[in-house]
């Protein structure tokens, strides 16, 4: 039976350390860290997510600011609403909720986001920074799962490593990381032949696929450690779901993270982690 790693735990012990360290910031220089958070349109989803992290925003007691605008907003207004924030002095961080409308780019948003501002660690200069092994902002989930991992006393260099997901979001930083701490990483995705025979090598495994229960007991090695970043919908139960199939895997693997109160919780502290960090570099 696999050791059950509390993201959510994890996430509430770094949020508690921001909070213990404000009052000394505060003092310091004069103010608080500030995010700003903008959000277009009602897709549920994103309405939750934003709400997660305002909320995270009043435990850790920084300042938050979330904007909201109809789905009809310009791509020109979202632009100039994100230069006003990048001008203002008293705003760290800025982040905007993807996914935008179709008819908005996303990475000019992106892009258009100062990049000593982007908590997200989306911008192109913080991705070459992480390619390059440079000082910048890293991405708040592939940041997350690398401490999930730590934390829970897995060791990571000289093991093999199996990501299942590409994405510029999760896949390719979080390999990144694990491969500038020594493992052996394979990428797998859609077209990755005879999956099983690749992930069941994995010492540890990465999911990040985006499929409900898609990692099934027979692509997992015994006693590997088991990282499910997947949010779903069980198709059955309507529930919330990973992309592994807990139930079975479980039993086979040593360590592993549920959905939810796995991933999820440790992304949002590390953007609490990010907006400090941004705050910094503005005071200092």
């Amino acid at each position: 039976m696999a050791q059950v790693i509390s993201g959510k735990d994890l996430a509430a012990s770094i949020k508690a350390g921001l909070r213990e360290e404000l009052p000394q910031l505060e003092a310091k220089y004069g103010r608080k860290p500030h995010l700003a958070v903008i959000l277009v349109g009602e897709d549920p989803g994103s309405v939750s997510y934003v709400k997660g992290k305002g909320k995270a925003c009043e435990e850790v007691g920084i300042n938050n600011t979330t904007i909201r605008k109809d789905v009809s907003i310009t791509e020109a207004e979202l632009l100039e609403m994100i230069d006003n924030l990048n001008n203002d002095p008293l705003v760290d961080g800025i982040l905007v909720q993807l996914p935008l409308p179709k008819h908005i780019d996303s990475d000019k948003v992106i892009n258009a986001i100062r990049p000593d501002k982007d908590v997200d660690g989306f911008h192109p200069m913080n991705v070459a920074s992480l390619y390059l092994k440079q000082p910048g902002i890293l991405p708040c989930t592939p940041k997350g799962i690398v401490r999930v991992i730590e934390h829970a006393g897995i060791e990571i260099a000289g093991k093999n490593v199996c990501v299942i997901g590409r994405s510029n979001i999760v896949g390719m930083p979080v390999s990144k990381l694990l491969l500038d701490k020594n493992a052996t990483v394979t990428i797998a995705h859609s077209r990755t032949k005879d999956l099983a025979s690749i992930t069941s090598q994995a010492d540890i495994l990465v999911a990040a696929v985006g499929r409900p229960l898609f990692v099934k007991a027979e692509m997992v090695k015994e006693g590997a450690a088991v990282i499910d970043v997947g949010v779903n919908r069980n198709p059955e139960t309507n529930k919330l779901c990973g992309d592994v199939d807990f139930i079975n895997v479980e039993p086979k693997a040593s360590y592993i993270t549920k959905v939810p109160g796995g991933i999820g919780p440790m992304t949002i502290a590390c953007l609490m982690e990010n907006t400090f960090e941004c705050f910094l570099k503005h005071v200092k």
